[in-house]
């Protein structure tokens, strides 16, 4: 099986092969189309500013490449919003897998911390991506923006407001948490991707 992760100016690419080899699963980092053409699955990471992301992969012509993919693609934190339609974060363009506009957390007092880092449970889980998850696990985050809760929300959680954890739509699998930091519970969910 050839699992892709693509390769593009984000962070956390290195933690996310790490943890594929942990679970038995041996990665290529790439950014070239024909790589990604022929995997068979594919993972976008991402820590990172998505109008960056986003002018990188059109550069190489992924994010076209992308949304026309017939085979389990997986994005990660930055790599989910960079799935949906557009972002707050500088006004940007999106791939539009998931028809969600990602918007910045709003403080309602000093005590709220932007971004939100740390562990937090997700709930109301569906579908392959959780098989043997359980409801209320926890997961680690560290993000300043959200994708709503919406028809495509498959996991959600709260801080500061309740907001869609992971995402599907058909093909295309998003979390927003860090599942590559995650523990046993993360390996989990990355098993069940690679077995989709």
């Amino acid at each position: 099986m050839k699992i892709i992760i693509i390769k593009y100016p984000a962070g956390n690419v290195q933690s996310v092969l790490f943890s594929l080899e942990r679970i038995g699963v041996q990665a290529i980092l790439t950014d070239a189309i024909e790589d990604v053409q022929n995997a068979d699955k594919v993972i976008l990471p991402g820590v990172g500013e998505a109008n960056f992301a986003m002018e990188y992969l059109k550069k190489k012509k992924l994010d076209v490449l992308l949304s026309k993919l017939e085979k389990p693609v997986l994005g990660i934190c930055l790599g989910m919003q960079l799935l949906c339609k557009s972002s707050e974060e500088s006004n940007t363009t999106c791939i539009g897998i998931f028809d969600s506009q990602v918007k910045k957390f709003s403080s309602k007092n000093k005590e709220d911390k932007i971004p939100k880092i740390g562990w937090n449970t997700i709930h109301k889980l569906k579908g392959p991506l959780f098989k043997n998850v359980p409801d209320g696990s926890y997961q680690y985050f560290a993000h300043s923006y959200y994708a709503h809760l919406g028809r495509y929300t498959i996991a959600k959680t709260e801080y500061l407001i309740s907001y869609s954890a992971a995402l599907q739509n058909k093909n295309f699998y998003a979390v927003q948490f860090h599942p590559e930091k995650s523990s046993y519970v993360g390996h989990k969910i990355l098993e069940n991707f690679i077995q989709l």
